[in-house]
């Protein structure tokens, strides 16, 4: 939770039963913001990407792939019998800490069109041509080997997730 108030475009923090001005939105002062995991959108309102949702054909092997293959921790499962699906969260820190991965059953339902629409998900990691080999000691499939991307310097490597999502490896710039 964003510790922080934005009101008339000022940035305020509690002070005992007040508030403190510590930054302004348009002299571009949202340092405190920042450093406090707070982003702000063109509305001044305090917002963060919660998780983005995959739909999964297995959710075991995907929940297997998240942990085992790429170190998530599974974070909360829950089944909705009513709807028919069920939810698991994976990440690699806590939902109030971080973005995670919203992975949908929908019972019954074993394979989905991916579509043209989606690119990938992104992961930084110190070394991605390390990251490449163990995911294939643990069984992953590796689709690029790291190295520059086109039309640049940074080291990146693709892998897929079992129902052929695509995740980009970044390695960390020294």
């Amino acid at each position: 939770m964003c510790p922080f108030l934005i009101s008339s475009g000022s940035i305020l923090r509690p002070l005992g039963e007040g508030w403190l001005k510590v930054g302004s939105l348009e002299s571009g002062v949202n340092t405190p913001l920042l450093a406090a995991g707070c982003f702000i959108n063109q509305l001044e309102t305090p917002m963060r990407i919660l998780h983005t949702m995959l739909r999964v054909g297995n959710l075991d092997r995907s929940i297997a792939f998240y942990t085992d293959v790429l170190g998530m921790k599974l974070l909360r499962r829950n089944d909705y019998p009513d709807g028919k699906f069920t939810l698991a969260f994976v990440g690699y820190q806590d939902e109030k800490n971080g973005a995670v991965l919203e992975l949908t059953y929908n019972w019954g339902i074993e394979k989905y069109d991916l579509g043209s629409g989606y690119g990938h998900i992104a992961i930084e990691v110190d070394n991605a041509g390390e990251a490449c080999e163990l995911v294939k000691q643990k069984g992953g499939n590796v689709i690029r080997e790291a190295g520059p991307m086109k039309h640049g310097t940074t080291v990146i490597a693709f892998v897929s997730d079992p129902d052929g999502y695509k995740i980009e490896f970044i390695q960390k710039k020294s």
